[in-house]
C-alpha cells in the first residue's frame, strides 16, 4: 500500500470543483498509476473521513508552442471523491 502523500498530489480549486463541494464531492489531482481503492484509502487516512464513492478522469495533455518549438503538457489524473453524509474535509472550508 502506498503512502497517502504519494497518491494525492494536490486539490483542484476551480469554479466547478468548488460548486461540487456543496454536493459533498471533492476533487484532487492524483498519481496516474493510482487506482480507486488506493485513492479511497489515501483520502480516508489523510483527512479522517468516510468515503462513499470515487470517480476518476484521465485528463490528456494539450499541445503547446513556444515559437517554432512544439511540445505537450503532461497527462494528469483527476479523482472526484464523494463523502458520506455528515463528513467534511476541513481543508476546503475557508474557500
Amino acid at each position: 500500500m502506498r503512502n497517502p502523500q504519494d497518491v494525492l498530489i494536490r486539490p483542484v480549486v476551480t469554479e466547478k470543483a468548488l460548486s461540487m463541494m456543496e454536493e459533498n464531492k471533492y476533487t484532487f489531482f492524483v498519481n496516474t498509476d493510482a487506482n480507486k481503492i488506493e485513492i479511497k484509502n489515501a483520502v480516508k487516512k489523510q483527512f479522517d473521513v468516510d468515503v462513499d464513492k470515487v470517480t476518476t478522469v484521465t485528463v490528456r495533455g494539450k499541445k503547446r508552442r513556444q515559437g517554432r518549438f512544439v511540445g505537450k503538457t503532461s497527462d494528469r489524473k483527476k479523482a472526484i471523491v464523494k463523502l458520506k453524509a455528515g463528513s467534511k474535509i476541513e481543508l476546503f472550508e475557508n474557500l
